[in-house]
């Protein structure tokens, strides 16, 4: 499985229309990503799923406002449950074979985060349908597994938790040997680096790209919370120790670089799950999700100095996190076909 800032084809993602997952403040929510779509266009394809063709135009008419062309963009008739793409989505990975290089789709289950949103079987066959489209093979490997709860470095080293590929409502009846064995088998990875518990507010149970993400081949960014009272400080601590005493795919030390926590975001009485984290890696750009101006400065910053090719662009998410995810969630890079 490639490293998510090596090039892309496109990026996949679902319009969203499922109004009870941001209940009582749908309304800003496609216009935001509208400006997501409009900033990845400007260095790839988009590849939108839709329901139908009142969707479609939906999409088209606030992408409009976001006042970008749509040559980059493109629909496909996908329905879906919710708009979570990088969990329901295709996982792509290529294989050489006989000195030729090819790329097929993983078909990980998919039970919307240990079935806690029925119905979730539209979301389920979005892998099946895109290889359909697109006349590539197609390799189920019979294990629940969301996008969210991996991150990779494209040479091996791969980043997982405890909290959620262990977690009961996954994959009970399989050990933590058997989910490693699944994820060199299917992913190409030999080194796999299980931290602890995720943030607070995340339903996902603990997934990888709210909290600690590669950001180079041997660089992991991973977010602290300072405030020894707050609710995340100890779990993020922990994971910050484990990544330090961690060593990539060939025995040698990572280095660790630390973003901060945006102060608690809240809505309507609830804790939301976010975090620096949760930025998604285009061509030309780096999505991060803002919510905290100061703090989002800090971490605009930070990732500059690792992505200095790339613009860092940061959108307002306050409102798209009541839905519990950003940026990372709504996407799914489209790998582009090497070697």
């Amino acid at each position: 499985m490639p490293a998510e800032w090596e090039p892309h084809r496109g990026t996949w993602i679902s319009w969203p229309h499922k109004e009870a997952s941001w209940p009582g403040n749908f309304a800003p929510v496609p216009g935001i990503v509208a400006a997501m779509v409009r900033e990845l266009a400007m260095g790839e394809e988009v590849h939108i799923n839709v329901a139908d063709e009142a969707m479609r135009e939906s999409a088209r008419t606030e992408l409009g406002r976001a006042k970008y062309p749509l040559d980059r963009v493109v629909f496909h008739h996908n329905p879906t449950n919710d708009a979570w793409c990088r969990d329901h989505g295709p996982c792509f990975v290529q294989r050489t074979v006989n000195g030729r290089t090819e790329q097929l789709v993983l078909n990980w289950g998919y039970n919307a985060w240990g079935g806690k949103y029925p119905p979730f079987d539209l979301d389920d066959r979005i892998p099946e349908r895109v290889a359909e489209e697109f006349d590539l093979e197609i390799v189920t490997p019979g294990m629940i597994l969301e996008g969210g709860s991996i991150d990779v470095n494209g040479r091996g080293s791969l980043l997982t938790t405890e909290q959620c590929l262990l977690h009961p409502n996954r994959n009970p009846e399989l050990s933590r040997a058997e989910i490693e064995a699944q994820l060199r088998d299917h992913l190409g990875v030999r080194n796999i680096l299980w931290l602890g518990e995720g943030i607070v507010g995340d339903d996902t149970d603990g997934h990888i790209d709210d909290i600690t993400r590669f950001v180079d081949p041997h660089t992991i960014v991973t977010v602290v919370e300072d405030d020894p009272e707050d609710a995340n400080h100890a779990p993020l601590r922990d994971n910050l120790e484990r990544l330090r005493a961690m060593r990539d795919q060939d025995g040698t030390p990572f280095r660790i670089m630390t973003l901060p926590m945006p102060r608690p975001v809240y809505f309507d009485g609830e804790r939301l799950p976010a975090s620096y984290a949760n930025f998604y890696i285009g061509n030309e750009v780096v999505l991060l999700p803002g919510y905290d101006p100061e703090r989002d400065d800090i971490a605009r910053e930070l990732l500059q100095g690792c992505f200095p090719t790339r613009r860092v662009v940061v959108i307002d998410c306050t409102a798209l996190v009541w839905g519990l995810g950003a940026f990372h969630c709504l996407t799914q890079q489209w790998p582009a076909l090497t070697g």
